[in-house]
């Protein structure tokens, strides 16, 4: 088109068919949420669900997330996949350190999240006592399906959350709050 040949209607239509506008934060969002790729951290019988997800039966790459980072410098979501040994969890520190900012974290399976049966000295009651989880999936093992609805409720956090400091303070008030719970080892049960 040539300047000048359209002008007042004309050109606003002309424009609005044409343009897409929004604002800086929604964009990154929009990016974020849609070219996640998560890091390979199957610790127990989970793992095979979420191997699950990326065959053609569910097709994780409908959500651009095809590919399951070898490396934690290559991921920016980590889906904790089964119970947590104590050995394991300074490893799971550790990875979860190396990933690049922003990170999220996916509790997946209810030894994950809570230690699940295993209430002994052996496995950490809850992954969110060594990284900041952003969605627990409760289940035993879980499903491919639900574990899909996780990962579109994260992309919908993910879109929703701001730019900038307010996801590294929220982290870090969140990583407080987990450190100061009380341990494992201090914890009464329901008979004492």
């Amino acid at each position: 088109m040539q300047r000048g040949l359209l002008a007042g209607a004309d050109l606003d239509s002309y424009v609005e068919e044409r343009v897409i506008t929004t604002r800086f934060d929604k964009a990154v969002a929009w990016a974020r949420g849609n070219a996640m790729w998560p890091a390979t951290f199957g610790l127990a019988c989970c793992a095979i669900e979420m191997m699950a997800v990326g065959t053609p039966d569910y097709d994780i790459a409908r959500f651009g997330m095809e590919q399951f980072a070898a490396t934690p410098r290559q991921a920016d979501l980590m889906i904790v996949a089964g119970r947590v040994s104590q050995k394991m969890a300074p490893v799971v520190r550790q990875v979860h350190d190396q990933m690049p900012n922003p990170r999220w974290v996916l509790s997946m399976g209810v030894c994950a999240s809570s230690g699940g049966m295993f209430n002994n000295y052996a496995i950490v009651q809850g992954v969110d006592h060594i990284v900041p989880v952003d969605i627990y999936l409760p289940g035993c093992p879980p499903r491919p399906q639900m574990l899909i609805n996780a990962i579109l409720e994260l992309h919908a956090q993910i879109r929703a959350s701001k730019f900038g400091v307010d996801r590294v303070a929220a982290a870090r008030a969140a990583e407080a709050a987990a450190l100061e719970a009380t341990p494992t080892h201090e914890m009464k049960g329901l008979l004492a």
